[in-house]
């Protein structure tokens, strides 16, 4: 085998592997801290000790707030700008090459559909909060 066809073999190997690594290591970092957190926060309850406010704050702060409608709608004009800024590029490449801008603007309609649905459901949440 001869070394190009190997380069050309392991290149998309260590992509996709330094992808994975860049995914994979964080959450697991995360997983050790928040079990160390939870073993300490045994052994303080176990020997009757108060919990201190930081501790509190520390453990409440990876904890998702239910969605609101601001926010809501702030995802939803986020998602339309990239629906729209896709269409756009689309647009542009359709100067040079007019059988790309089709693919493009079927490609924006997703990311625009889904900022769609957030805007329209940051509209009917109104009433409930």
């Amino acid at each position: 085998m001869d070394l190009p066809a190997v380069i050309g073999t392991l290149i998309p190997v260590f992509f996709f592997g330094m992808v994975a690594a860049i995914v994979i290591v964080p959450r697991y970092f995360k997983s050790m801290e928040r079990q160390k957190m939870a073993e300490t926060l045994k052994a303080a309850i176990e020997r009757g000790q108060p919990l201190p406010a930081e501790v509190v704050d520390a453990i409440s702060s990876g904890v998702k707030t239910p969605p609101t409608p601001q926010r809501d709608l702030r995802t939803g004009i986020v998602w339309l700008g990239v629906g729209v800024g896709l269409a756009a590029m689309g647009l542009a490449i359709g100067f040079e090459e007019p059988d790309a801008a089709y693919p493009m603007m079927g490609i924006a309609c997703f990311p625009a559909f889904i900022g769609l649905a957030f805007v329209v459901m940051s509209f009917l949440n109104r009433g409930r909060s």
